[in-house]
C-alpha cells in the first residue's frame, strides 16, 4: 500500500510504498540511508506513535529524532529506563531519584549505595552492554487495579500514591527491559540500541546522565552550572517544608483542603528569598541591578517586588526596561530569514544605554527615552530623570546579563540575578517534569488571555522562542550573583484550569497536535485548584492568570 512519508519537518509529504501492517521500525529500517539521524518515534496523522505501531491504511508518516521536542524527551526517557536497570544490576537495593535537569542532562542521586568513581564506572560499563546487546523494551498496559497490584510488590509507593490519587487514570503503561519492570507515562523506543548517544558522570552527591540536543550525535560541551544545582538544592529544601515531593503529594494536600496554607507557604518563601537578595544588594552597595531570564520567568512581577523590598531597605529604585533603548526600526538588524531580529543584542542602541546609565550614576539629569513600538521610534522630553546619591537601578530586560550590554559601566557598580521557574516536584522518581512545561504552560494561559493568541500559536512559537533563549539568555545564566527560582509548587494545579480548555480546543488535523496530545497526558496526573482567589496580587502566578498589582 501506498503512504505519504517525508525525513524533515521542512520538506514535503512524497508517496512511498510499504507493505500493509508494517511497524514504523521496519519502514524506518528500509529509509534508514536517507535519514541524517537515527528516529525514535514516528509521527502519524500528527499523532506521536512509538515505532512498533503498525501502519494498516493510508496516512501521512514522518520519523523524528531528538531535534523535535516529543523525540527528545523519549530518549531522555528511554536512556534513563537504561540507567535504572543498569543501577539495579550494580545495587539491587539501592533506589534511584531523577531529581532535575542540569548541564544538558539529568542530576540523579541514588539511595542505598555509595557514589564513587568506581561505581559510576560500573553503572556505565553496565549500560554499554545494555545498548551494545540491542535489548527489547516492552510495552504492557494493565487495569488500574493490576496497576497497583504491580506497584505493591515492587515496593515502588510514590508511584503507587500517584495512580491511586488519579481515578480517571484506567489504563496504566508498564515497560519492561531485562526483566525489570517499572511505570512510565509516555512513548519509549523499542530497545536499547536507540539511545547508545550519552555521557555519565559523578556530580556534587550523585550523577549527570547527559545526551544530546540540537545535534543527535553529539553531547554539548560540559558545562558546570553551579549556580542551577544551588538553586534545586534550596527548592528541595523548599518542598521539604512544603511536604510535597511528587504530584501524589500535592493532589492529596488538595484533596485534604490544605490548598490556602500550601500557597500561603510556598508565597512567604518566595518573599523571604526576594527580601534576602535586596539585602545581599545593599551590603554589597551595588547600584546597577541586573535581570534577565527566558520566557515566562515572572521577570517583570520579581523585578517590582524586589524594588519593593530595596525600598524597605531604605534604597528607592528607579525600574528601567531595556526595550526602551531600541534602535529606531529602520536600524534593527536582518535574521537570516530576511526578518527584523528584535531579540538582537544589536537592536538596542548600546551606546545610549551606556552612556546614560553612567551619567545617572553621576548624579547628572538624564533625558531618558520612551519607545513608541507603532512608529518605532525613541521619543525624548517624557522622562528627564536625576538620581539621590547611593539610588539603584533595576534593569530588566532578555540581554541584561550579557556583558556586551553593559561593557561601559564599571562591574564594581553591577549585581547580576537569573530568574527562571525551575521545577523540582516530579510526577514520581523516575518520571520527571521538564522546566520548559512550566514555562510553556505559563505562557500560553497569558497568550490566550493578555495577547489573543491560541495554544496552537503558542505551541508553533516556541522553537522560535527556545532557540532565542539558547543564544541570548542560557549562556550568561552561570555568571551571576544570584539565582531566583520563580517556580510554585502549586502552579501546575492552577494553570491546568486555563490551559486544558485551550489544549483540547487543538484536533488532530493541526500539527501542533503532537504537542498538545504530550502536555494533555502529563496534566491528567494534577488535581485542579479551582479557587486561585487564595493566590496573592503580587505572586508571580498573577502575571500569567491575571490580577496582578504590578500590571495594568
Amino acid at each position: 500500500m501506498k503512504i505519504n512519508f517525508r525525513s524533515n519537518p521542512k520538506d514535503k509529504f512524497r508517496e512511498i510504498e510499504v507493505k500493509k501492517g508494517s511497524t514504523l521500525e521496519e519502514i524506518y529500517k528500509s529509509m534508514k540511508d536517507e535519514l541524517p539521524y537515527v528516529a525514535v518515534a514516528g509521527v502519524v496523522n500528527n499523532a506521536t506513535k512509538a515505532l512498533d505501531y503498525k501502519v494498516q491504511r493510508k496516512c501521512n508518516l514522518e520519523l523524528i529524532d531528538t531535534r523535535t521536542r516529543v523525540a527528545h524527551i523519549i530518549y531522555q526517557r528511554s536512556l534513563s529506563l537504561v540507567f535504572i536497570r543498569a543501577v539495579n544490576y550494580i545495587a539491587p537495593k539501592a533506589t534511584v531519584e531523577i531529581c532535575n535537569s542540569l548541564s544538558n542532562g539529568l542530576y540523579i542521586e541514588i539511595q542505598g549505595a555509595k557514589v564513587t568513581d568506581n561505581f559510576t564506572k560500573r553503572v556505565k560499563k553496565r549500560m554499554d552492554q545494555l545498548i551494545k546487546d540491542d535489548l527489547p523494551i516492552t510495552k504492557r498496559v494493565v487495569s488500574r487495579a493490576t496497576a497497583l497490584k504491580y506497584l505493591s510488590e515492587d515496593d515502588r509507593f510514590d508511584r503507587r500514591k500517584l495512580i491511586a490519587s488519579v481515578p480517571q487514570y484506567k489504563e496504566v503503561p508498564f515497560y519492561t527491559l531485562d526483566g525489570y519492570r517499572d511505570f512510565f507515562y509516555g512513548i519509549m523506543v523499542p530497545s536499547t540500541s536507540y539511545v547508545g548517544v550519552y555521557e555519565l558522570r559523578r556530580y556534587e552527591d550523585g550523577l549527570l546522565l547527559r545526551y544530546p540536543h540540537n545535534d543527535p550525535n553529539n553531547i554539548p560541551k560540559y558545562k558546570n552550572e553551579k549556580q542551577l544545582y544551588k538553586a534545586f538544592v534550596e527548592q528541595t529544601e523548599w518542598e521539604e517544608l512544603l511536604d510535597v515531593a511528587y504530584i501524589a503529594d500535592l493532589n492529596e494536600k488538595i484533596a485534604q483542603g490544605k490548598t490556602r496554607e500550601l500557597i500561603q507557604l510556598s508565597e512567604a518563601l518566595h518573599e523571604k528569598k526576594v527580601a534576602q537578595i535586596a539585602d545581599m544588594i545593599k551590603k554589597r552597595q551595588k547600584r546597577i541591578v541586573l535581570i534577565a531570564g527566558p520566557s515566562s520567568s515572572g521577570k517583570t512581577t520579581f523585578a517590582r517586588r524586589l524594588s519593593v523590598q530595596l525600598m524597605v531597605n531604605g534604597m528607592d529604585p528607579l525600574y528601567i526596561g531595556t526595550d526602551d533603548y531600541f534602535v529606531e526600526r529602520e536600524q534593527t538588524p536582518i535574521d537570516e530569514h530576511g526578518e527584523k531580529d528584535y531579540e538582537n543584542l544589536n537592536a538596542l542602541d548600546i551606546d545610549l544605554f551606556n552612556r546614560q546609565m553612567n551619567d545617572l550614576l553621576a548624579g547628572k539629569e538624564v533625558d531618558m527615552p520612551t519607545f513608541d513600538f507603532i512608529s518605532g521610534h525613541k521619543e525624548f522630553g517624557k522622562r528627564i530623570t536625576k538620581l539621590r546619591p547611593g539610588q539603584p537601578i533595576v534593569i530588566e530586560g532578555i540581554h541584561a546579563l550579557n556583558d556586551q550590554l553593559t561593557t561601559f559601566i564599571p562591574e564594581e557598580e553591577k549585581f547580576r540575578i537569573y530568574i527562571s521557574p525551575l521545577t523540582q516536584l516530579n510526577v514520581d522518581a523516575h518520571n520527571r517534569i521538564p522546566t520548559t512545561d512550566e514555562r510553556m504552560f505559563r505562557r500560553m494561559v497569558r497568550d490566550y488571555l493578555y495577547r489573543g493568541y491560541s495554544a496552537k500559536n503558542t505551541i508553533n512559537n516556541w522553537p522560535k522562542v527556545r532557540a532565542g533563549e539558547n543564544k541570548n539568555i542560557f549562556p550568561f545564566s552561570n555568571n551571576v550573583d544570584v539565582l531566583f527560582n520563580s517556580y510554585h509548587v502549586y502552579e501546575l494545579s492552577v494553570l491546568k484550569k486555563y490551559a486544558e480548555p485551550l489544549l483540547k480546543e487543538i484536533t488532530p488535523a493541526d500539527p501542533e497536535y503532537v504537542e498538545a496530545h504530550r502536555m494533555l497526558m502529563f496534566l491528567e496526573f494534577f488535581k485542579i485548584i479551582e479557587d486561585d482567589s487564595l493566590i496573592v496580587n503580587n505572586s508571580i502566578i498573577r502575571e500569567f492568570i491575571g490580577g496582578s498589582v504590578f500590571l495594568k
